[in-house]
């Protein structure tokens, strides 16, 4: 009798707070919206912004003037795109003309296109259909073509350009007359940089490709400022890839021994080994890799290409660094990631914040820009599951305007091309792409709220120039050739620009430093632009931007309260956040009538599950995509008295009305409590 009584008194507790528990779950929900970017549209315009831009190649082809890309015309040019992966640079007609209007919406101006040659992924440049038995490498084929060259004409209609890969993922085979190609992994790496064979299918490749002509554009590639640059190959070197598989080994190995006999370094008649801490071998890798550079430079030249042409886009060390130096920009790849971590299938994740590392991207990339030469970041990425992903666009477009760097594309817009797609990384609960996780949707970036939805401020940072490049150049002087970018970067590329000076270089900047010298105190947590437009503080995890044009604050901002800024003042109540406002008129925010205000953080799948540190995927979720709701206050000194704000659903349209006020040349207004969005449109009556 005892039990049946505490029990009725236990369900009588639970009902009587049945009500208070619901309205707290509620609450919960609220502050967690649906906002699924479509796949084919964006909730926005901004094209208009550029319209001057548009065709792509209306101002001549890409040049190279010192450290600057400048088009035919003087313009200098500024890139913010992204990477077509695989089958994504092979779609449908339809589907070309629809992600060509969605990038340019969003301000986009520059496609990589990344993987034409990957075999693993069908379509690729060799094969069409699926199935087929192809004997070798030798041609293209001709449905693939149509659908590249469609797409190439439908990017150039909306004011996009093309930035080229050659040799990335292609797989020789015996049928190309290449010996032990069952052995050579993706690419050949690194055995195309020297073997004889393997360089002459390369120019085969490269004469077939620019000698094709566009049937919708009618131009051969060669001819056409649409596209503006090209590397030779991706992601291949000496230093970091083993030389191993026969005849290969013995054919570097004969290699080096000449070039000892003429350089009178001694080596002994037992086997080569390629010790890479060996300083001969290092010069002799340089010398081997830019003589592989020139020759495939020269080559494209005689063809007939006009445009900027780099030899890979990474580098290990300032031997590495040397050898780019024969190409016309330098090129490199970062990422915010640990790669090892999902290989094991525990789907584990690294889920640190940016805005508290010292080593994140930045100083990486800053170690491969060089004294008189343009730098270009072809691929980075801080990608899902990091929850705190929100805060890397915008600091790296900041960066890269701060540096005067030539832009960046990130990887990846997608691996597929599926029209269906309500949430991050779906294609991952399906096989990975030829066992490699990250071609199963890890890196996918064109949905995600969190990253794809702040591009149009990176793309008016970037394109506008709206951070001003710094005005000291720091010179970072490598020590040996094993030098890398060390304690001298840390910071420093947030604070001035920063340029490498190669050996035999003269420094032609404001300060010199050596590669493992602290610039800044490797105590100092908090770093400030000589422009003093761009902060990061790494204590509080914070950091904001204050242009004329664009304004932002990100980070864990919540627990900052009042951020004040030249004529704006934020104060957000969410925990993380990047909140970003930038005006969309030659005007700069303080007199525009026509601002973009964008409020997000942390974005999800639908129930999607993680472990308690959320360092681990328990499951994946579902659709639709869920950003969590900013509620922040925003006070804009203006003197345009008439301004309201309207919230913008992922369709485009106008879901409300902000309650805001104006007084005494402040214009204030909150978001978050009513007509809940992300984007936020403050436009004059």
């Amino acid at each position: 009798m005892k039990r049946i009584v505490k029990n009725l008194l236990v369900l009588f507790i639970s009902l009587l707070y049945l009500p208070f528990s619901l309205q707290s779950q509620n609450n919960e929900v609220k502050r967690w919206i649906p906002y699924t970017l479509p796949w084919d549209d964006m909730p926005l315009d901004l094209s208009f912004v550029y319209k001057n831009d548009i065709p792509a190649g209306n101002r001549g082809f890409l040049k190279v003037k010192g450290d600057k890309f400048i088009f035919e015309d003087g313009t200098e040019a500024r890139f913010w795109g992204t990477n077509f992966n695989s089958v994504q640079n092979f779609p449908s007609h339809e589907h070309s003309e629809k992600v060509a209007k969605r990038l340019s919406k969003v301000g986009m101006n520059l496609v990589r296109f990344h993987q034409l040659d990957g075999e693993w992924s069908t379509p690729n440049i060799f094969q069409f259909t699926r199935g087929q038995n192809k004997p070798n490498t030798l041609s293209f084929d001709p449905e693939s073509m149509d659908r590249l060259d469609y797409l190439i004409y439908c990017l150039k209609k909306e004011g996009i350009y093309v930035y080229l890969d050659l040799l990335t993922y292609r797989r020789f085979e015996t049928g190309d007359g290449v010996e032990s190609a069952y052995k050579l992994g993706d690419a050949a790496k690194p055995y195309s940089t020297f073997n004889r064979k393997l360089i002459e299918l390369q120019k085969k490749f490269n004469s077939d490709l620019w000698n094709h002509v566009n049937p919708y554009t009618k131009l051969a590639y060669k001819d056409d400022p649409v596209i503006v640059m090209t590397e030779i190959t991706n992601e291949c070197d000496l230093w970091s890839q083993d030389v191993k598989v026969e005849p290969y080994r013995s054919e570097l190995e004969a290699l080096y021994r000449d070039w000892a006999a003429k350089n009178r370094v001694k080596v002994g008649k037992e086997k080569v080994v390629f010790d890479k801490k060996d300083i001969n071998i290092q010069k002799f890798f340089i010398a081997v890799t830019t003589d592989y550079y020139k020759e495939m430079i020269s080559h494209m030249r005689g063809l007939g290409v006009k445009i900027p042409i780099a030899g890979t886009n990474w580098t290990r060390n300032t031997a590495h660094l040397s050898a780019q130096i024969a190409g016309d920009f330098t090129d490199s790849h970062a990422y915010y990631y640990d790669f090892g971590l999902w290989r094991d299938g525990s789907k584990k994740f690294m889920n640190d914040p940016m805005t508290g590392s010292k080593n994140n991207m930045i100083p990486g990339l800053a170690f491969n820009s060089v004294q008189d030469k343009p730098f270009f970041v072809s691929e980075w990425d801080n990608p899902w599951p990091n929850e705190w992903r929100a805060e890397s666009s915008l600091l790296l477009a900041a960066v890269g305007s701060l540096q005067d760097w030539g832009g960046f594309t990130i990887h990846t817009y997608r691996y597929g091309v599926d029209e269906n797609v309500d949430m991050i990384a779906k294609p991952i609960t399906g096989e990975a792409l030829n066992g490699v996780y990250y071609r199963g949707g890890l890196f996918d970036t064109f949905n995600d709220p969190a990253k794809f939805g702040l591009f149009y401020h990176s793309a008016l940072i970037m394109r506008r120039g709206d951070i001003k490049p710094a005005n000291k150049t720091l010179n970072l002087i490598p020590e040996d050739l094993f030098s890398g970018s060390g304690k001298a970067l840390q910071l420093t590329a947030e604070k001035h620009k920063v340029k490498t000076v190669l050996p035999g270089e003269t420094a032609k900047g404001d300060i010199k430093i050596k590669t493992n010298k602290a610039y800044i105190g490797e105590n100092e947590m908090e770093v400030l632009s000589d422009t003093k437009e761009l902060y990061r503080n790494l204590n509080k995890n914070i950091g904001w931007i204050d242009s004329p044009k664009t304004k932002a604050v990100y980070g864990f901002v919540g627990k900052e309260g009042e951020i004040l800024l030249n004529d704006l003042k934020v104060e957000v109540k969410t925990d993380f956040a990047t909140v970003a406002i930038s005006s969309l008129t030659d005007e700069p925010i303080k007199s525009s009538g026509n601002m973009l205000l964008t409020a997000v953080g942390r974005a999800e799948n639908t129930e999607s599950e993680y472990n308690s540190t959320h360092t681990q995927v328990l499951k994946l979720g579902q659709g639709p995509i869920r950003v969590e709701i900013i509620d922040a206050t925003i006070e804009i000194k203006t003197d345009k008295k008439t301004l309201r704000v309207m919230s913008i659903n992922p369709q485009g349209s106008i879901t409300g009305y902000m309650p805001s006020e104006y007084k005494d040349g402040v214009f204030r207004f909150e978001i978050g409590k009513e007509f809940q969005s992300m984007y936020y449109l403050i436009q004059e009556l």
